[in-house]
């Protein structure tokens, strides 16, 4: 077999084993609702989320200790091993009667989420750079399998509790087998290769290049596009429910549309970083997403501002009140009356993409027949209401471009790993991993936090703009400082280029 036919089986067998470890890790977020909803389990919303956390936090924080044994042992055995071990404790989740019981099993099927080191650092080793971006790209499509499991596990319970509830406890354990299954076809179908670690065989040697900076900022790259990915598709659900007004289950439709285009999309974006290189795909990536998040701040609102009144044009006496028309001193003054079908946008639940507005006016409170009114005197408020939807459609088409960019952004950080760290692909990796999955498991958090002081759901968008924005002037900062190290006079003629004396600046 030719060692590009081994490429291609390594990286479909990487792939497929991916995206099993990803519905796994997604489990509990199925498992953990349905026995709450179903009255199985008397559990507070702080016990949900800290069940559903769990295994999301596990897979971010085993990140590094499992690229650190893909880097001496070989992303093989090592992927093989996670595999078989998280099955046991993903068996266990069906023998649990107990809060703590639930939390010891996802503390321990939780591991399933650091596959995407174990992944990364052995699909890295089989492609050279012109290829790595995208070989990284389609591996980390395995984030679909989010996917399935929203999608294919309420199907399961369905069938599995259709006659008895406790039938629940048949799903981790088909999990559990499904593991199994694919850790044999992996092992079976992969070939061993490992990283040539030089003279770096102690522990401190391997995790120096921890001490770069560089992996640092890879690292807050990988917080907003993963760790911001897994937070949304978590989030979106409450989102459409309270700020739309949709079931559950329309949410969760509305909430897919993100998601699952995020993780296919991914390849592509590994295909891009390859072409046009990962830096500038960073940046259109970073860029579109401020953009679209800066649109997603407004919340659907309804704002009444005092408007435009009407004052007296000179000294005289009230002689007629009415809702249209004010008279003092036979000087007649027209008022402009509560239209309702100008207020359609306040009363009922159309479609309006942009800002609607009316505005009236009426007599000042108080005021009657025979008062006095002086020159410029105020005898008519004026009021305005301006209504803005924050039209559904629009909401989802905006979060459907951020999905997408998040997807191709988490192709585009991984491509920089093997390019700077080409023998440290585990360690480098598996740090950046674990902050992305510590974004999937803090963002979350943040965005309650932020709702129950504002009362906004939107302030989630503007944590994450904020997130953009810093990540965007630390890119740019680094590349400014690269571009005057590496040619110091090029950089001065092009700030030059702007000074009319200079007679390059024609060109």
């Amino acid at each position: 077999m030719s060692e590009q036919s081994r490429a291609v089986k390594v990286l479909a067998a990487n792939t497929i084993a991916f995206t099993i470890c990803f519905s796994c890790w997604m489990m509990n977020g199925v498992l953990i609702t349905f026995l709450v909803e179903n009255r199985l389990f008397d559990w507070t919303k702080s016990e949900m989320g800290w069940l559903i956390g769990i295994p999301v936090l596990t897979g971010a924080v085993m990140r590094l200790p499992v690229g650190v044994l893909c880097d001496k042992y070989g992303g093989r055995i090592v992927f093989f091993l996670l595999m078989i071990l998280s099955a046991v404790p993903m068996y266990f989740v069906g023998e649990a009667n107990s809060y703590m019981g639930f939390v010891l099993a996802g503390l321990g099927f939780g591991v399933t989420g650091s596959s995407f080191a174990a992944g990364i650092a052995y699909t890295a080793l089989w492609f050279d750079k012109s290829r790595q971006g995208t070989a990284l790209g389609i591996f980390g499509a395995g984030n679909a399998g989010a996917a399935l499991t929203s999608i294919g596990a309420p199907i399961v319970l369905a069938r599995l509790t259709a006659t008895d509830l406790e039938g629940w406890r048949t799903l981790p354990k088909i999990y559990a087998g499904i593991l199994i299954i694919t850790a044999i076809l992996f092992w079976v179908f992969t070939h061993t290769r490992k990283v040539n670690l030089g003279t770096r065989t102690g522990l401190l040697q391997r995790l120096s290049p921890l001490k770069n900076v560089r992996v640092w900022r890879f690292g807050v790259y990988y917080f907003f596009v993963f760790g911001g990915f897994v937070a949304l598709a978590q989030w979106l659900i409450p989102y459409y429910v309270n700020a739309y007004t949709m079931t559950v289950a329309t949410a969760g439709l509305m909430a897919g549309i993100f998601s699952f285009p995020s993780g296919v999309i991914r390849a592509l974006g590994g295909w891009w970083s390859d072409k046009m290189g990962a830096r500038t795909v960073m940046y259109w990536v970073l860029g579109i997403s401020l953009v679209c998040c800066l649109l997603l701040v407004f919340p659907a609102m309804l704002i009444q501002s005092p408007g435009k009144g009407v004052m007296a044009v000179s000294d005289g006496t009230v002689q007629k009140i009415s809702e249209n028309e004010i008279v003092v001193s036979g000087t007649s003054y027209d008022l402009k009356s509560k239209n309702k079908d100008e207020m359609v946008g306040f009363e009922d639940d159309g479609n309006f993409i942009f800002p609607t507005s009316c505005s009236w006016q009426e007599p000042v409170v108080g005021m009657k027949v025979g008062d006095k009114v002086g020159k410029k005197q105020l005898i008519a408020k004026g009021t305005t209401q301006i209504y803005f939807q924050a039209n559904v459609w629009i909401f989802t088409g905006l979060v459907f471009i951020v999905g997408i960019m998040m997807g191709i952004g988490k192709a585009a950080v991984y491509k920089h790993i093997p390019t700077y760290f080409p023998n440290d692909v585990g360690v480098v990796g598996g740090l950046v991993g674990v902050l992305g999955g510590l974004g999937g498991f803090f963002c979350p958090i943040i965005f309650g936090y932020l709702l129950s002081w504002s009362g906004l759901w939107t302030t989630c968008w503007m944590f994450l703009a904020g997130f953009v924005v810093v990540c965007l002037v630390w890119m740019h900062m680094v590349v400014q400082r690269m571009m005057k190290k590496r040619a110091p006079g090029l950089v001065d003629q092009i700030e030059d280029w702007g000074d009319p004396n200079n007679a390059e600046s024609a060109i």
